[in-house]
């Protein structure tokens, strides 16, 4: 057969049918051809624009290599197929971006083996009737869609593969195709795209991945079932559904998505079974509006990479998992605004660093036979009107078992927690329950912490081995009956109400309260389920004076300034005080401060002071000084931080709360980092408590500076900036001399001079302390002074207290 010919075999019932012939082109091949004909193209390109009419065979010379058949026209649609032909081993090529490079219009053809290269609307499009069978073809097409399926169009796709193209890679509008082991990748916008009422899809065993775009889009009405398949590697979302679509997803794995896995939303409906979710960037199910929802049964989601819940259920939205596995993610279940829901049933959530589940603005959650381990929090439900129902779950190794705050009503029923590293149960702010047989056991905090007249029923609940007691009620509390608890550390008493009574013969050690109203031996001082403090209080002096106080102040080294403004700030109270006592009004004098300086130049000290100068005025109650930093009002995770803000700031009420190095709740990278939610709370009590307590803030200048801005009230609230300079080499010198004198130590001969040399050439890198430096040269001095007597038989009085040069420690390296 000559190269560019075309011979055809007849297959017609007629003897005189049953022929060969050869052709120069295509075209003129196909118009002699009738059904059942078979024709054989010979290697070569034809620029023709092909129409099959009849039910033939067409396809390349047998043993040919592949593509060594070209259909490749200058313009219009390379092959179009009418009939119910057979079309193998070819080679397409499309350059008319308004047409496709294989229209399928009617009948049932069968495609094998094609190989579609092309830059124009889309590489294979089905319309109308046709019902295609598409077996191990390719397409490749960056100009348009891949392949596309439209207007009542079917078919069936075979292991076949769409390599690249510039929108979808397979589309349906209006079509009902189905797909079996294909591949989809290097798609624009989305991997396959169902869109319009009507439309549809299922797909069995297929890969989607490396998508500019999402990997499965279904909108508009539209409806697919995806069984087996896989979905990775998109730069958007894993699977997008909206608009009333309908999604089935079993057996599926979805992973490597640096957006949401699977997002919902406008009354869209997703069911998954058997399906994994993992490594996703923001959720793993995100479902949004009301009428959407989603039924998850036997689905595993985890190893999120972002800092966002694993499943997100919002406005009005609803979530059903049962037999689910949710682990090592930020925050498991987050459901919120009025009308959302989520029923969880039998399901694991697990390794969770923020709160297994989440309740807000007035959302519902419903959990049972759950079991939740490792988590920060186990359940929380944060406001007026969220609630719903935990029964028969298990809370295990959490930092606090469940939360309930600001009106929210939720209902406990035979809820166990078990080793909280805080408390069991923790009420405040105004949070209600019910809690029915709940248990703790082993809390290093309490079992039930129930703070500010919160109005919990507790009823038939039990704690054990409590750390710091079973139960901890604010007075005019939470209402108990039936309620136990081992050991007597369990600080649960009885006040009687009318008609109730503590029983008698109840066992030593533990406590029962029946129909009372719970309250404390000592009232609890603080909201939150925090650790005991780490934070560093110091004292007032008793009865000091101001003038003792500020007499205490200026015998500090140097400082000159500070004192200058402690001074003015101290005469201001004083006079504004004097001014109110003799019935005038007085000017108002924003007590709270900002201390900048480098570390070591006595700002610790001065807030302390202050605080008893305040306190000798009449202007605190107590003046006790409470240092924080980061580490102490930064919890590690979601809701910890504002509660350990507010221990933090109880603690210090009637004094100065000092928040050491403040700029580092606001790093500059700082994202979703939980230390803005310190400064909100912080600026909202200092608001709320304004003539409670004192805060100063303190930390380097420049950083203390970008501090000021993070928050609009931050700014407001801190009138005045005091600057603590650096020592020079005389007041390190005095600082020692103070501390030999206190020690019972002198400086020998010539031992002074050394020092102020000594600290003239000392590096002031970041590692210099000033006052701290200085006491360090001090204990340095004493130590090599030991070193140094120990090794003399006798030693008298000069010898045991006079510290020489040669006890000076050596320069440290230039940082």
């Amino acid at each position: 057969m000559a190269q560019g010919t075309v011979q055809v075999t007849h297959g017609g019932a007629s003897r005189w049918r049953r022929r060969s012939g050869e052709y120069p082109t295509l075209s003129a091949a196909l118009e002699a051809a009738g059904d059942g004909d078979v024709l054989s193209v010979a290697p070569g390109t034809y620029r023709e624009n092909l129409v099959l009419l009849h039910a033939v065979t067409l396809r390349g010379p047998e043993g040919a290599a592949a593509g060594s058949v070209r259909i490749a026209p200058l313009d219009g649609v390379a092959l179009t197929v009418r009939a119910s032909a057979v079309v193998q081993d070819l080679y397409l090529e499309g350059a008319d971006r308004a047409a496709p490079a294989l229209l399928v219009e009617e009948g049932s053809p069968e495609f094998s083996d094609l190989r579609v290269h092309t830059r124009s609307a889309s590489g294979i499009e089905v319309r109308g009737g046709a019902r295609p069978l598409v077996r191990r073809c390719t397409v490749e097409n960056p100009a348009g869609v891949g392949i596309a399926v439209l207007d009542g169009g079917g078919g069936v796709f075979e292991e076949c593969e769409v390599v690249a193209a510039g929108q979808a890679g397979f589309s349906v509008r209006g079509g009902h195709p189905r797909l079996e082991r294909c591949r989809v990748h290097h798609a624009v916008g989305a991997g396959i795209a169902v869109t319009g009422e009507g439309s549809g899809l299922e797909a069995l065993g297929c890969e989607v991945y490396e998508i500019k775009g999402s990997g499965v889009q279904v909108a508009a009405r539209a409806a697919a079932r995806l069984t087996d398949c896989s979905v990775h590697r998109t730069s958007g979302d894993g699977v997008t559904l909206d608009t009333d679509a309908v999604l089935s997803l079993s057996g599926c794995d979805i992973h490597d998505i640096p957006e949401n896995a699977v997002d919902l939303r406008s009354r869209s409906v997703l069911t998954l079974s058997r399906t994994t979710v993992r490594r996703f960037g923001r959720n793993g199910l995100s479902v949004w509006d009301p009428g959407t929802r989603v039924e998850a049964e036997s689905c595993e989601i985890h190893d999120s990479t972002g800092d966002y819940p694993a499943v997100w259920v919002s406005d009005g939205a609803t979530a059903s998992l049962d037999s689910c596995r949710l682990h090592d993610v930020p925050d498991a279940l987050f459901v919120l605004d009025r009308g959302s829901r989520a029923d969880v049933v039998d399901s694991d959530l697990v390794q969770v660093r923020n709160t297994a589940v989440s309740v807000s603005d007035g959302a519902t959650a419903r959990l049972e036979h759950c079991r939740i381990r490792e988590a920060g929090t186990g359940a929380w439900f944060r406001d007026h009107g969220s609630g719903g129902t935990l029964s028969d779950c298990t809370v295990d190794g959490v930092q606090t078992g469940v939360i309930v705050t600001k009106g929210a009503d939720p209902v406990l029923e035979r809820v166990s927690v078990t080793s909280p590293a805080e408390a069991g149960f923790y009420v405040s702010a105004g949070g209600r329950g019910t809690f029915t047989g709940c248990r703790v056991t082993g809390s290093a905090g309490f079992g039930f912490h129930v703070l500010d007249g919160c109005r919990s029923t507790l009823t038939g609940c039990h704690t054990e081995r409590c750390a710091r007691g079973g139960y901890e009620f604010a007075e005019d509390g939470p209402l108990a009956e039936g309620c136990t608890g081992d050991g007597p550390e369990a600080r649960l008493t009885a006040e009687a109400g009318p008609g109730s009574a503590v029983p008698a013969g109840a066992r030593p050690g533990v406590r029962t309260v029946t129909a009372v109203q719970a309250v404390v031996e000592r009232p609890a001082a603080v909201p939150g389920p925090v650790p005991e403090p780490r934070a560093r209080e110091a004292a007032a002096g008793a009865g000091r004076g101001a003038g003792e106080v500020l007499g205490q102040l200026d015998a500090l080294v140097g400082l000159d300034s500070v004192k200058r403004e402690v001074r003015a700030l101290t005469d201001m109270i004083e006079v504004g005080r004097r001014r109110q006592q003799a019935g005038l009004k007085a000017a108002s004098v924003r007590r709270h401060l900002v201390f900048t300086g480098s570390p070591g130049t006595g700002k610790t000290t001065v807030a302390r002071l202050y605080g008893e100068i305040l306190a000798s005025l009449g202007v605190l109650e107590r003046g006790h000084l409470v240092e924080v930093s980061r580490v102490d009002l930064v919890g590690e995770h979601i809701g910890s931080t504002a509660i350990r803000t507010q221990e933090a700031f109880e603690r210090a009420r009637g004094g100065v709360l000092f928040i050491d190095e403040a700029y580092a709740l606001a790093p500059e990278d700082s994202g979703r980092d939980f230390g803005r939610e310190a400064i909100d709370t912080l600026v909202k009590l200092m608001e709320d408590h304004r003539d409670a307590v004192v805060v100063i803030v303190a930390g380097y200048t420049e950083e203390m500076e970008r501090f000021l801005t993070v928050n609009p009230g931050v700014a407001s609230r801190f009138s005045r900036t005091i600057t603590f300079g650096d020592y020079g080499p005389r007041e390190l010198l005095r600082i020692v001399e103070q501390q030999a004198e206190e020690h019972e130590y002198r400086l020998g001969e010539g031992t002074a001079r050394a020092l102020l040399e000594y600290f003239t050439e000392l590096p002031k890198g970041p590692a210099f302390g000033n006052g701290r430096t200085a006491r360090q040269t001090f204990e340095s001095m004493v130590e090599r002074h030991a070193s140094r007597v120990a090794q003399l038989a006798e030693a008298g009085t000069d010898e045991l207290t006079l510290l020489f040069p040669a006890d000076l420690p050596a320069l440290p390296a230039p940082c």
